[in-house]
């Protein structure tokens, strides 16, 4: 067996030809999300926050009642790195944490009036990016870019983004705690 040199490029485990594959679209994406997250990322440095806080502060407030076992599958990290963001989130009145009413062991989270207005501010500036790209770009079909964005999600993972509640409307009397 040949250890392959750390200076040498690794030509056997290359699976297509380079031709194959869309350069083009994958530094877009990874320059549209450099540029979608830099906004939001300023506001959360004032905060002392980073991009963890800001998905989880998200998700709790598109989806009040949400439990943690549900965050976990939805952000698909540990519950370690999740306790942390979440411990400092709660002690500073961004996100309450509730007993369950059918299951005392479960525990739900609401955003908090403050942590609501603090995850809208975040939206703010990458509604508006979107909106201002779609206008540019001459996009009228929304649909279809949401097809499009839906279809790069896994598709054992798809269900997520239909889950109901995605609407922060729907908020339980639980969640207006300040």
């Amino acid at each position: 067996m040949t250890m392959n040199s750390p200076m040498k490029p690794d030509r056997q485990h290359v699976a297509h030809d380079e031709a194959d594959l869309d350069f083009t679209l994958i530094e877009l994406l990874f320059f549209a999300y450099r540029d979608f997250t830099s906004d939001p990322d300023a506001i959360l440095a004032r905060y002392g926050f980073g991009r963890a806080h800001h998905r989880v502060l998200h998700f709790v407030n598109r989806r009040p009642g949400l439990t943690v076992a549900e965050l976990l599958a939805v952000l698909r990290i540990t519950k370690q790195s999740l306790a942390r963001v979440l411990k400092q989130l709660i002690n500073m009145g961004y996100i309450v944490q509730v007993q369950g009413p059918r299951d005392r062991r479960q525990r739900e989270l609401y955003p908090t009036k403050k942590g609501r207005t603090l995850a809208l501010a975040l939206a703010v500036p990458q509604s508006r990016r979107i909106r201002a790209a779609l206008e540019e770009a001459g996009i009228e079909d929304r649909a279809a870019l949401e097809r499009f964005l839906k279809a790069m999600v896994n598709p054992e993972l798809r269900a997520q983004v239909d889950l109901p509640g995605r609407s922060a409307e729907r908020t339980s009397e639980r969640g207006k705690t300040e």
